[in-house]
């Protein structure tokens, strides 16, 4: 009986929909892509594709065979034991610094090839810490610096460089459009941390595979893929999520389904969050407390006396976020992807606005952004394997995204609101290849194309009379900005040990602005701005290995930033007392740098990785005083500014060293810490002062054990004073979002706080997570943010998966 149940399960083996195996990562449920499948005589072998899959075709139903991955614990089962679903589950290895990262070719490399520093979070990651918004995930790397003008914001910083010198991508696709400002942003929250299955930090220039703004650094996220059963039976899984954060009286909810087929699958995942007011920390600054606000009760703005002035009114807002995903996979190496992400805040107060005073009341009554929507549709066609002469892989991703923004403020007992709107159309078409010229070579190129629209529009409204009256609006309205683009980058590794990658890129970037809208208001000397400019960024770089305990690591490239929208026209009000007006005449920055990076690794047990850069920015873009028809001083918004405009007005040196470490002590037990240290000065009219997005020494250190069930991190956040001699000039005026020093000036005070985070898997489907942060309950601000970070906070967190 059990020889003929034995044939039975060999002849079910042998049917074609049961040869295909995927593999997953144990706890996280994450499809493993890399992972060598072999006999013992290894001559023969397969290897999962991006979804970990792979046929077992090739083998016996009574062999063994291996699964083996640099990341993971190497396995070894009978095929005939792997069971009728043939799902595998690996475990990860102790060491965490050999990824496989996508974001610096487009295609899958090992971490170890690339000659840049590239920070990998995975899902696994993002799961146990747990973050609120995936500013506040990129914040946890300790590589990346939060600035936040507002709850509802998160602005990265690397480097020294922040905003629109930084990219933002989405499953390839650029999030940065023609309106990203050199000011603050919070663009990155519209991201769904829960969506997220990883996310890749290139450290430095990543101009040649991105073009434009990629001069400080590439955040690429990558979201969840549909998983298809492979097989005529249906593939279902679920996850449903809780939170709730005392600081800010988060109340969060999420559930994703997905739903697998031999051929077609389907992700659906939304999110809701809700906070109130943010609670500062009892032991810090009295200079961040908020002991009055504005409320305006029965029509009629008034100055009322905070309760709490550690609760800071107003800041709470709401988010929603959607993603629906669609796979189709009629082959084992073509795959059709498309992907439909939506996501809306509702109001909400920007904070450092609403905090200064004009003599001795509140200046404003009113200051908040509008809903920031951010919608995309994305359709992406990957080939993985070619005879082609032209490549092995391809990829074509097409996309559309609409963004939209407003902002609203009105003066302390005004009766005149302004309203200002903002929506772009960005469409984008990129073409990404890979060929093999030998087995020591490989070509990776491609083709971008991106065009922006931007409508814009400015209101003023009377709230007594309700009556609308047009005004200046932000940007001109219709105008638009383009770009077209190929590069090529060459890897040659001809042996484990060395490898040269270097690459070049060509751009070219088009805009156009009609003022003749806000001609209306502004009296320009001019009715059109165009921009016609063309770039070439290149790269080299070597990863050298000389022994299983050292990498050394070097990287020389040139990187740009092309005038947008933001640059060439805007209207606004940058700060008290001064707007910035549309300057025709700009042309590209430049940035050269270098970087030298070292890697030692003892045995598994103790790992540290070093580096150190630097960067020159010529023909930087900066505001600086300008004239207006001979006037340096304007009225806007019923007050006299002065006139400033962005410009080609100054040079930067940036330069800096990091270092993380990672110590084993254990397979339970381990220590990993981060530290940056950052300089950097610009030229200011023949004088060198500070640069402003350089952040203050930072870093972290965290101490985690973890067994089958349970994981616990106690860790430590820091960050070093700032000076006021240390500030740039333009922040030397901000003391509404500063802490004042003995002589009255503002200055960063240094800050650190101690925190634990728990993680307890109740069952196979069930996961608890608690965490406590800012123990002592420490008032600090992050440096340049206007608004305090929170105080003892409390985070209980619930996830069920099916």
């Amino acid at each position: 009986m059990k020889s003929i149940l034995s044939v039975l399960f060999i002849l079910s083996f042998l049917i074609g929909n049961a040869q295909t195996v995927t593999v997953f990562e144990e706890g996280t449920k994450a499809p493993i892509s890399g992972v060598a499948i072999f006999n013992f005589k290894k001559d023969k072998s397969v290897v999962t594709n991006i979804d970990g899959k792979a046929s077992l075709e090739l083998f016996e139903a009574n062999e063994t065979v291996y699964f083996q991955n640099i990341l993971y614990k190497k396995r070894a089962i009978k095929i005939s034991q792997i069971g009728v679903d043939f799902i595998i589950y690996l475990t990860p290895r102790i060491e965490d610094l050999n990824q496989v990262v996508i974001s610096a070719s487009k295609f899958e490399q090992s971490k170890r090839d690339i000659p840049q520093t590239i920070v990998n979070i995975s899902a696994k990651d993002i799961q146990f810490e747990n973050p609120q918004t995936s500013a506040d995930l990129l914040e946890s790397t300790g590589n990346v610096y939060i600035q936040k003008s507002q709850l509802g914001g998160g602005s990265p910083m690397i480097r020294g460089f922040s905003t629109n010198r930084l990219l933002i991508t989405v499953d390839g696709v650029r999030m940065n459009n023609a309106t990203f400002r050199g000011g603050n942003i919070q663009n990155v929250i519209s991201i769904d941390p829960f969506t997220i299955q990883n996310t890749e930090i290139t450290l430095g220039a990543g101009s040649v595979v991105y073009g434009s703004d990629a001069i400080g650094g590439v955040m690429s996220f990558y979201t969840q893929k549909p998983q298809l059963s492979y097989k005529d039976s249906l593939y279902f899984n679920a996850n449903a999520a809780l939170r709730y954060a005392s600081a800010n009286k988060e109340k969060t909810g999420h559930l994703d389904l997905n739903f697998g087929l031999k051929e077609w699958a389907f992700l659906s995942s939304v999110s809701y969050t809700d906070f109130d007011d943010l609670r500062m920390g009892k032991h810090g600054p009295d200079d961040y407390l908020r002991p009055e606000y504005v409320e305006t009760i029965n029509g009629e703005d008034v100055i009322v006396q905070n309760e709490n002035p550690r609760i800071q009114k107003p800041t709470g807002y709401d988010q929603i976020n959607f993603l629906q995903k669609i796979r189709y996979e009629p082959k084992e190496n073509l795959s059709f992807d498309l992907g439909l992400y939506y996501t809306t805040t509702s109001s909400y107060p920007r904070y450092d606005r609403l905090i200064r005073y004009r003599d001795d009341n509140l200046r404003s009554a009113e200051w908040n952004y509008g809903p920031q929507r951010w919608f995309m549709g994305n359709f992406q066609v990957t080939k993985l394997s070619s005879a082609s002469n032209l490549y092995d892989k391809i990829q074509a991703t097409g996309a559309y995204q609409n963004f939209q923004e407003s902002r609203q403020d009105r003066d302390f007992q005004s009766e005149i609101r302004n309203i200002r709107e903002e929506a772009v159309d960005a469409y984008s078409l990129n073409v990404d290849l890979e060929k093999s010229l030998s087995t020591k070579t490989k070509l990776f190129y491609g083709l971008e194309y991106v065009y922006n629209n931007v409508n814009s529009e400015g209101i003023e409204t009377n709230i007594t009379t309700s009556t609308s009256v047009p005004t200046v609006s932000r940007y001109p309205n219709g105008s638009n900005w383009q770009s077209i683009a190929a590069y090529a980058s060459f890897k040659y590794k001809p042996n484990s040990k060395f490898v040269f990658q270097s690459g070049l890129r060509y751009n070219h970037i088009t805009a156009n602005a009609d003022f003749t809208e806000n001609n209306e208001f502004l009296n320009l000397p001019f009715d059109k701005a165009k921009l016609n400019a063309g770039a070439i960024t290149g790269t080299a770089g070597i990863s050298w290995i000389p022994s299983k305990m050292m990498q050394w690591k070097f990287n020389a490239s040139t990187a740009f930033r092309a005038p947008n929208i933001d640059d060439i026209g805007k209207v606004f009000d940058s700060e008290p007392g001064s707007v910035v007006v549309p300057n025709p005449n700009l042309r590209p920055e430049y940035a050269y740098g270098g970087e030298l990076g070292f890697r030692l690794n003892v045995d598994d047990t103790f790992i540290v990785e070093m580096a150190t850069y630097y960067t020159f920015l010529d023909n930087a873009l900066i505001r600086r005083d300008f004239t207006l028809n001979g006037a340096s001083q304007i009225e806007y918004d019923g007050e006299l500014s002065n006139v400033q405009a962005i410009q080609n007005a100054s040079k930067e040196w940036i330069y800096g060293f990091e270092a993380g470490i990672l110590v084993n002590f254990t397979e339970r037990l381990k220590l990993s810490s981060q530290y940056n240290i950052l300089g950097g000065t610009e030229d200011n009219e023949g004088v060198e002062v500070p640069v402003r997005h350089i952040a203050p020494n930072f870093g972290n250190t965290h101490f985690i054990w973890q067994n089958e069930k349970f994981q616990i991190d106690a860790f430590a956040e820091y960050n070093s004073e700032l000076s006021f001699s240390q500030f740039a000039p333009s922040e030397q005026s901000k003391d509404f979002i500063y802490a004042l020093d003995e002589n009255g000036n503002p200055y960063s005070p240094s800050w650190y706080t101690f925190n634990i985070r728990t993680k307890y898997k109740i069952s196979d489907t069930a996961t608890f997570i608690a965490s406590l942060e800012n123990i002592t309950d420490q008032r600090y601000q992050t440096y340049s943010s206007g608004i305090a970070a929170p105080g003892r906070n409390l985070i209980l967190s619930l996830r069920y998966s099916l």
